[in-house]
């Protein structure tokens, strides 16, 4: 049986694994769906149609499942939907998606940190690091193993690739490609994500290939972005790596950071 503290308030249909720990003052809705080892430390909201998978740590004072903050809302019953091994500290806010059966996403293995907020329709993947303080905008999508920095701000709409890392207050107003690593405002691509790549195990030839994949892109001037993506394509390895790079940067509605 769930180990509830005697203060937490847990409504009449809420689906709590047998060992879920809830702590003191937490709230958790009737629609919430809790898995097998996670727990809410205290003072947690469960809000809406919010579902939390197996072994995730919820911090003091995080939100989840909040209603959206967009304007178009007209009802229904969107939600989150967050999946295994996550840590969401304090005072984190997760929004629910705007229309009615869509959800707000984050994967597994993630860890995003104090007085970040995801807001509506966002997706986040796989072991991604969001630091303190980071402010999502609605319908981004971060790919997995992305890190953002702190106090990082993100547009609606726009897109951080895989591995792809974020420095410090930085302002993302353009997609990040996959594999690179950006900072300003305005945002600009630096270099290439090396000891991300390294970490993450790809290869001595990915890892080779986005190497030089960077410097066609963000190096050679004389290339508008669509010479540059044509020659990486032509030229280079067609690596997983590099057909994602290549796949990222043409699918962009807003353009990419250069």
């Amino acid at each position: 049986m769930a180990n509830i503290h005697p203060t937490a308030i847990v409504a009449d249909g809420a689906q709590i694994a047998d060992d879920v720990v809830i702590g003191p003052y937490c709230t958790v809705s009737a629609q919430a769906v809790i898995g097998s080892g996670t727990e809410l430390i205290s003072h947690v909201v469960i809000e809406g149609k919010t579902s939390l998978g197996k072994n995730n740590r919820v911090s003091p004072f995080a939100v989840l499942g909040g209603k959206t903050q967009d304007l178009k809302f007209k009802g229904g019953t969107p939600g989150v939907k967050i999946g295994d091994n996550n840590t969401i500290r304090e005072y984190v806010t997760i929004n629910a998606a705007t229309n009615d059966g869509d959800f707000t996403t984050v994967g597994n293995n993630c860890h995003i940190l104090a007085y970040s907020h995801i807001a509506h329709c966002c997706r986040i993947g796989n072991g991604v690091i969001i630091v303190n303080a980071c402010q999502i905008a609605g319908h981004v999508v971060i790919e997995d193993k992305a890190t953002i920095e702190g106090s990082v701000g993100i547009v609606q709409f726009l897109r951080v690739g895989s591995m792809a890392y974020i420095g410090a207050m930085s302002k993302i107003t353009k997609d990040v490609p996959p594999y690179m690593i950006a900072h300003g405002d305005p945002i600009q691509v630096r270099s290439y994500n090396r000891i991300g790549m390294e970490r993450n195990g790809l290869s001595d030839e990915s890892r080779k290939a986005i190497k030089e994949a960077y410097r066609i892109l963000y190096r050679q001037e004389d290339l508008n972005t669509t010479e540059a993506l044509n020659k990486i394509e032509t030229e280079l390895e067609q690596t997983a790596e590099i057909q994602h790079l290549l796949e990222f940067c043409r699918a962009s509605e807003k353009g990419i950071a250069r």
